[in-house]
C-alpha cells in the first residue's frame, strides 16, 4: 500500500525529531562530560596553585625566621661585646687609679728596703747592679747596708750592691727598684709599676668575679 505524500512527511517529521532528541541529549551527555572535565582540571589547577603559594609562602616564612634569628645572634653577640668591652674598661681604668695612687709611694724607706731585700733573694747573687729613680739614689744607698746584711743573715751568702746611677728608673715612674746580674743577663724588676702589673694579672679573675658576677662560661678557676 502506498503512502501518502502526508504520511511520508509524517514519518520525515517524526526520523528528524528523534535525530534532533538524538543530538540534543548527545550533545548534553558532551556538556556534562566537558563541564565534569573541566572542574576536575580546575580542582587540579586550583590544588597544584594552592601548593605551589602555600610552599612558596612556607619558604619566606622560613627565610624570615632564618633572617631575624641571624639578626638576633648578631645583636646577641654585639650586645655581649660591648658589655665585655664595657668590663675591660672599667678594670683598665681600676687600675689606671691603682698606678695613679703609687705615685708618691716609690721613696718610701719600708718600701724600698722590702723590694731591694725580695729582689736580692730571687737573683742569690754576689754582685748585683741596682737601678733606681735618680730622686731615690740617696735614700736607696743608706738602706743597702741593712738589705745586704738581712740578706746574708738569712742565706749565709754575702752580696755586693751597686747603685747605677747613670741608667735611673724614669723620673716620672711610681719608683721601686730594678737589680740586675752577670752582666744584665739576670734581672728582677721589682719596680711598683712591674708589681702591680703582675698582682693584677693574678688576681684579674678574682677582681672581675668580684665586680661583675662569676662567669657561668668559665670551666677553669686557675
Amino acid at each position: 500500500m502506498a503512502l501518502s505524500d502526508a504520511d511520508v512527511q509524517k514519518q520525515i517529521k517524526h526520523m528528524m525529531a528523534f535525530i534532533e532528541q538524538e543530538a540534543n541529549e548527545k550533545a548534553e551527555e558532551i556538556d556534562a562530560k566537558a563541564e565534569e572535565e573541566f572542574n576536575i582540571e580546575k580542582g587540579r589547577l586550583v590544588q597544584t596553585q594552592r601548593l605551589k603559594i602555600m610552599e612558596h609562602y612556607d619558604k619566606k616564612e622560613k627565610q624570615v625566621a632564618l633572617k631575624n634569628k641571624i639578626q638576633s645572634s648578631n645583636l646577641f653577640n654585639k650586645a655581649r661585646l660591648d658589655v665585655l668591652k664595657a668590663q675591660e674598661k672599667h678594670c683598665k681604668d681600676i687600675l689606671e687609679e691603682a698606678r695613679a695612687r703609687l705615685q708618691g709611694k716609690g721613696s718610701d724607706p719600708v718600701i724600698l728596703e722590702k723590694l731591694i731585700t725580695q729582689a736580692l733573694f730571687q737573683l742569690l747573687e754576689k754582685n748585683v747592679s741596682l737601678q733606681c729613680r735618680e730622686q731615690d739614689i740617696s735614700i736607696v744607698q743608706g738602706l743597702l747596708d741593712k738589705c745586704m746584711s738581712e740578706y746574708a743573715t738569712k742565706t749565709g751568702l754575702t752580696c755586693q750592691i751597686t747603685i747605677d746611677r747613670d741608667n735611673c728608673l724614669p723620673a716620672n715612674s711610681a719608683g721601686g727598684v730594678c737589680l740586675t746580674s752577670s752582666k744584665g743577663r739576670i734581672k728582677v724588676n721589682n719596680t711598683l709599676e712591674a708589681r702591680l702589673d703582675a698582682v693584677s694579672h693574678r688576681m684579674m679573675p678574682q677582681m672581675r668575679e668580684q665586680l661583675f658576677g662569676a662567669n657561668p662560661n668559665r670551666k677553669f678557676l686557675n
